[in-house]
């Protein structure tokens, strides 16, 4: 068979082999060859690669290109394929048996010019490990300029493309700079190694240029990987680096974590383990987060720890549908090394400590976690979930770091028990939202009027705490700006904003929208909603042509910018696309249950019934679809994410509201409508009967609890995406309980404000426990319009400073029923104490206040002290974990020195030696009410201890003063508790 024959047959095979694993070097080798030896010119190799176009795209140019240029060409071509190809690649093709000699040829010089033209491929393997100092010799010489350099230097090139970029350039600079070049190609074929290099080839038997080579590489393509923000869009090309605004990372016990500290040894859960699990909800910024720890390792700057990193995406690996080894599943989707291949993968092996993996998305993968088929052997084929999960369990590779994304509702118990530790990633502070905005936008003025404009929309503000939405909003500054009094405060809202954004964007500002856009981009909507509902229907997220096709997404959709060109998956066949974010993808999916006529109207009341989805392994959207041969998932137990469903059912409930009945009008019919928000409003009714029936009896003597679920909260949040009191109204009529707790819950900013539009209409005060969420001041703001029904509120853990006291206290002292209150482990100060001082002065019926574990002093308890000594109803006073010391343990004594009210005081842990202890014995002895004086883990001494001794013999109401932790001798202890038995030590 001829060259040509063999070429033409076997085009798919070698379209697929040039494009494997995304890279374009085996493409960029096989150009270097044809034009070293002279069987293309200049002209077409600038024509094959195209900077920008997709790689199948360029590698099908090539096959055309040499096609044409007969027999001669395409048997070179097939050489250079064998020779470039790694083994395995090359082993399913055929080649000629006497094929053409790729041996350099011998250069009768006629120029130094020429020379690089005939040695280029040689040159670029020498160069690409010294591509920097060849530029800062030929800048020195005065051959380079710095822009010369800087364009060959770009980020986004691997060392063999900039290598390639570097003779380009000096190709095009005379006959100096050519022979410049290779003098300094001779002085720089052998690289110098690192001590650390040394000792590791000196362990593994691994060349040092080798190892090195890789490690460039693999950091190059990691960097152009990141460099760029690639979230949300990726439209924009705004570096990284610049837009990059730190997110709020903490342990589950509100610890703060900075981005270097995630991989780290302290605070394990389980020492065993070596899987790190990063954990938020949807567009709280995983996948950037991600992308700015790649860039800092590329760059040195964080994981130097780690020799080799390489990143996953598991929606990538969910188009993976060949069965493969770890090593295959290293190189090929991640960086294939040009040389030396099992040496790497053997030096893996041996060095575990120095490996990191990342996967990001684990809840994107159609298989939910198991481990019920273990596998150890790095070399074994198996389906790519079945590695990545004895990866994270540490079956396979124990001893390799792993760094997991993946939101809270998909982490399971089967999966926690393989994890090291989990750290929480919360999205924005109020000062990362302001930074976000002023990056996002050049012009400063533009950056003041959107902060001023969320200032004076708290509900926005809070709701820009997630980065994706904070993105929409400095994306669609120009509507939210003009939007006047009609300013977005749910979901909903700001999701049809960015909707009405990107068609605006698609006219080209020419023809303003109206009042009727909707309307005429109602066909776009509902082909672009079909895609989404589908693909969450089959946990699908990445579109081919085909998927495009049957769903009727054409070129007039794909301008609407809603989908972009997939960067994560590459195939011979055609582009692959995938929604903005997955929040978009969930957006659209709404917009279909609500306009498709398509759609069975029962399709609204599975969705929400989400309790019996989670009990089956069948889902509620396979009863939805009309075809149910689509279904295609359909006995998949994780066919369907819940998450993914509560935010769908979240956007139906908004946009089935009455305040945006108006966009429909001509979109639906009316009655459809109608019949759909009852049958949410319904829907959403029996959930919250169903939470209130679970509440169990009092115990004789206690008040009544209810501890609510996730499920509860996500109700909330659809009730008040609705913006309808009513409704609200009507579903807190039948609750009726003294405590409601929401501990754990992932309470945040958007969260508390939902609470309080649904929890204002109480019909009797409760206890609002709050405990271990992320609150934050913007949170306390927004839980302000339901203070007045809370009669006790805790928010321990929740990350509030001394502004959020301010607001609550403001407010507090307006609200009868507000009587109690705890805020241990917040960020408060001495300046909270102010608020708190004024509260005491003027509510008379006050009872509780725990300030325990922030970072009172002295200076505090003194401005405690003035509203202690005015009050007259206050019962238990928590000041433990402060440091107020002896100085404020006199000014509190002082001011409780009359009170008949208090019951309990802690002052555990605040430096309080004995002459805070001998102030603190005139509360003991003259309290008509005192029960309990916690003391605990301070400096006291004998002769304080003795003065409460004193105390106590004029005072037998006092039942316990608790002195474990303090400066005694044993002696002491025994002796003093003989002496008085309500002292415990």
């Amino acid at each position: 068979m001829s060259a040509m024959e063999l070429l033409l047959k076997q085009r798919t095979e070698i379209l697929r082999a040039l494009c494997s694993g995304g890279s374009a070097e085996h493409l960029e080798s096989i150009l270097d060859i044809l034009l070293a030896q002279e069987e293309i010119t200049w002209e077409d190799y600038q024509n094959v690669q195209v900077t920008g176009r997709p790689l199948n795209s360029n590698a099908r140019n090539l096959l055309d290109l040499v096609y044409t240029k007969g027999a001669d060409t395409c048997e070179l071509f097939l050489a250079a394929l064998k020779q470039i190809l790694p083994k395995e690649q090359g082993a399913g093709l055929c080649f000629l048996e006497h094929s053409s000699t790729l041996d350099e040829l011998e250069v009768t010089q006629r120029t130094w010019t020429e020379t690089v033209l005939k040695r280029r491929p040689s040159l670029v393997w020498k160069l690409q490990g010294s591509v920097q100092d060849a530029v800062e010799a030929l800048v020195e010489s005065g051959h380079f300029s710095s822009a010369d350099a800087n364009e060959v230097l770009l980020p986004v090139y691997t060392p063999s493309q900039q290598a390639r970029r570097l003779l380009d350039h000096v190709g095009s600079k005379g006959e100096s700079a050519s022979k410049m070049l290779l003098q300094f190609s001779q002085l720089s074929e052998e690289p110098q190694t690192s001590p650390s290099q040394d000792k590791l080839t000196n362990t593994t038997g691994i060349s040092s240029s080798v190892l090195k080579r890789f490690k460039e590489k693999l950091s190059s393509s990691v960097s152009a990987e990141s460099c760029f923000l690639s979230t949300y869009g990726r439209t924009n090309h705004m570096p990284l680096e610049v837009i990059f605004t730190e997110v709020q990372l903490a342990l589950p016990d509100n610890k703060p974590v900075s981005l270097e500290e995630i991989v780290s040894p302290k605070d394990a859960v389980n020492g065993e383990a070596d899987t790190v699990l990063v954990s938020g909800v949807a567009g709280s910024g995983k996948s950037t987060l991600l992308q700015r720890l790649h860039l800092l390792w590329s760059q040195g700057g964080a994981l130097r720890d780690f020799l080799l990193v390489f990143p996953f995406s598991c929606r990538r690996l969910n188009s993976e549908l060949r069965e493969l080894s770890l090593q295959e599943l290293l190189f090929q989707h991640c960086c294939w090394p040009d040389r030396g291949q099992e040496e790497i993968f053997q030096f893996i092996l041996d060095h575990p400590q120095l490996i990191l993996f990342t996967f990001d998305g684990l809840d994107e993968l159609k298989q939910s976690f198991s481990d019920d088929q273990r596998l150890c052997c790095p070399t074994q084929r198996a389906p790519v979930h079945v590695l990545l999960f004895n990866l994270i369990q540490g079956s396979l590779m124990k001893g390799v770091w792993k760094v997991v994304t993946s939101r809270p509702d998909a982490v399971g118990p089967g999966l926690k028990q393989h994890l090291r530790r989990e750290v929480l990633l919360k999205g924005f502070s109020p000062a990362g939202i302001e930074s976000f905005v002023r990056q996002h936008h050049r012009d400063p003025t533009v950056a003041a009027k959107v902060l001023e404009s969320l200032q004076a929309n708290t509900a926005l503000l809070g709701l820009c705490h997630s980065p994706v939405l904070c993105w929409i909003v400095s994306q669609c500054h120009k509507e939210l700006l003009g939007c006047g009094e009609g300013r977005p405060q749910t979901l909903t809202d700001v999701y049809l904003m960015i909707l009405q954004h990107f068609f605006q964007h698609k006219h080209l500002l020419k023809n303003p929208i109206g009042a009727g856009w909707l309307q005429e981009h109602k066909e776009t909507v509902l082909y672009l909603g079909k895609l989404a509902f589908d693909g969450i229907s089959t946990s699908c997220y990445v579109f081919s042509s085909t998927d495009l096709e049957l769903c009727n997404v054409g070129e007039r959709e794909l301008l609407t910018g809603f989908l972009i060109q997939s960067r994560n998956v590459s195939q011979i066949d055609g582009k692959c696309y995938e929604f903005l974010h997955l929040t978009i993808q969930c957006f659209f999916a709404a917009l279909h249950i609500v306009l498709s006529p398509n759609v069975e109207r029962s399709a609204v009341t599975k969705l929400f019934d989400l309790w019996n989805t989670a009990e089956k392994s069948s889902t509620c959207f396979g009863l939805c679809l009309p075809d149910k041969q689509s279904w295609a998932a359909k006995n998949d137990r994780n066919a369907v994410e819940t998450p993914n469903l509560q935010i769908i059912a979240t956007f139906v409930s908004g946009l089935l509201s009455q305040r945006h009945k108006s966009l429909w009008l001509h979109c639906c019919p009316g009655a459809v409508l109608e019949q759909k928000g009852r049958q949410v409003v319904k829907s959403m009714s029996k959930g919250m009967q169903r939470h209130f029936r679970s509440i169990p009896k009092p115990i004789p003597g206690e008040k009544k609890s209810m501890h609510a679920l996730p499920h509860f909260v996500w109700l909330i949040k659809c009730i008040y995406e609705m913006q309808d009191s009513q409704i609200a109204k009507d579903a807190m009529s039948k609750l009726e309980v003294d405590h409601l707790k929401l501990t754990y819950c992932n309470i945040g900013p958007v969260e508390c404000t939902a609470l309080a539009f649904v929890l204002q209409h109480l019909k009797n005060p409760v206890g609002l426990n709050l405990d271990n969420n992320s609150v934050g001041d913007v949170g306390v703001e927004q839980l302000l319009p339901c203070l007045h029904i809370c009669s006790s509120l805790y928010l321990r853990n929740n990350n509030i400073t001394d502004e959020g006291i301010r607001k609550l206290t403001d407010k507090g002292v307006q609200c009868d029923s507000f009587q109690k209150i705890a805020l241990f482990n917040n960020r408060l100060t001495d300046a909270c104490t102010q608020h708190f001082s004024h509260l005491l002065k003027t509510k008379q019926n006050f009872l509780a206040l725990r300030l325990g574990n922030n970072n009172i002093t002295a200076d505090g308890a003194k401005l405690l002290a003035e509203g202690l000594k005015q009050n007259g109803s206050l019962m238990y006073l928590g000041l433990w974990g402060n440091r107020i010391g002896d100085e404020g343990a006199e000014v509190i004594a002082n001011a409780l020195e009359s009170s008949t009210s208090l019951v309990w005081l802690s002052l555990v842990g605040n430096g309080v030696g004995s002459t805070g202890a001998c102030a603190l014995s005139k509360v003991i002895r003259n309290s008509p009410s005192l029960e309990e004086l916690w003391l605990t883990d301070n400096c006291i001494t004998r002769t304080g201890v003795e003065s409460l001794i004193e105390a106590l013999e004029n005072n037998p109401r006092v039942k316990s003063v608790w002195l474990r932790g303090n400066e005694l001798s044993s002696e002491d202890v025994a002796e003093l508790n003989q002496r008085e038995p309500r002292l415990l030590f």
